[in-house]
């Protein structure tokens, strides 16, 4: 399904951005600009030809790998691209690792002790954690953090220190569906058979937990970890400009006021596809965690 889901995305992007109002050639030159000005533009770009004959030819050139040029700069898509997305792959890394990082032990502390104010208090930062949108957290960490203490700084690159409160406000959403998901599958899974032979053989509470109960309930957390890695992807738009993180999210945003077709669809044509690649990547994954699906059959 790979290829057909990108090919979909691609068509949309196309279709929605050559329909939405506005001119590039008018942003570009301005209001005053004269008749014939802004048709040699429009004639040098391409865009006084027919949406089905561009649509041909952005396929043609996507098939080579061929992004375009960008209507302002003139620099190649792809080049764009690259320079941005590396800052967005280290800023999803590091959000997923946040939200690992506090909802494995938050999510196993809630399981083994059912109904008690560990598991209240873990369930309710958990449901916070949903809540709160990202453009509201953002800015409330960084009066916090950056204003008040001045433990970190407010926004750009520079160091482990700049990715730290981007990180969070990316993370910590996620965490609190990880946390709730940790605690119902491993809930369910200590009520096992094997669950009550380990422990019947002397194996600790930690070691039941860790590295059986856990253990098992990495198939559906490795499914929902690929899935919000989209909702991180397309989180990452918002929380970039927050903090004036170079990544893909800040130019796609930059280029979406620009009218740069080019770079629009550049950039949403990565997203997709990187989404994609994490989802076949996670389907491997199950393979690894589950060996019976490596014999499953499909019918």
């Amino acid at each position: 399904m790979l290829a057909p889901t990108v090919l979909g995305v691609a068509t949309l992007v196309f279709l929605l951005l050559n329909l939405l109002p506005g001119d590039p050639v008018e942003v570009m030159l301005g209001e005053t600009a004269t008749p014939a000005d802004s048709a040699a533009l429009r004639r040098s770009l391409g865009l006084d030809r027919p949406v089905s004959a561009r649509y041909l030819s952005f396929l043609g050139d996507l098939l080579r790998f061929d992004l375009g040029n960008s209507i302002h700069t003139g620099r190649p898509v792809s080049e764009l691209v690259g320079l941005h997305f590396p800052a967005t792959a280290a800023l999803t890394l590091a959000a997923v690792v946040t939200a690992i990082a506090i909802a494995l032990p938050a999510g196993l502390l809630a399981a083994s002790r059912p109904h008690s104010h560990a598991d209240r208090i873990t369930l309710g930062a958990s449901l916070v954690g949903v809540a709160i949108p990202n453009f509201w957290l953002g800015p409330m960490l960084i009066m916090l953090f950056a204003i008040d203490l001045r433990w970190l700084p407010v926004s750009g690159t520079g160091g482990a220190a700049h990715l730290v409160l981007p990180a969070m406000t990316l993370g910590l959403g996620m965490a609190g569906i990880l946390t709730r998901l940790v605690r119902s599958t491993v809930s369910e899974t200590l009520h096992e058979d094997y669950i009550r032979t380990a422990r019947a053989k002397g194996a600790s509470n930690a070691l039941v937990l860790w590295r059986h109960a856990l253990r098992n309930a990495l198939v559906p957390l490795l499914s929902v970890i690929g899935l919000q890695l989209g909702s991180l992807l397309a989180g990452s738009v918002i929380t970039e400009t927050i903090f004036a993180w170079p990544g893909i999210g800040r130019l796609t945003v930059q280029a979406i006021n620009t009218r740069d077709y080019p770079v629009v669809q550049g950039c949403i044509l990565t997203i997709a596809l990187t989404y994609v690649l994490v989802n076949l990547a996670t389907d491997l994954a199950y393979a690894w965690v589950n060996p019976r699906m490596r014999h499953a059959r499909v019918d």
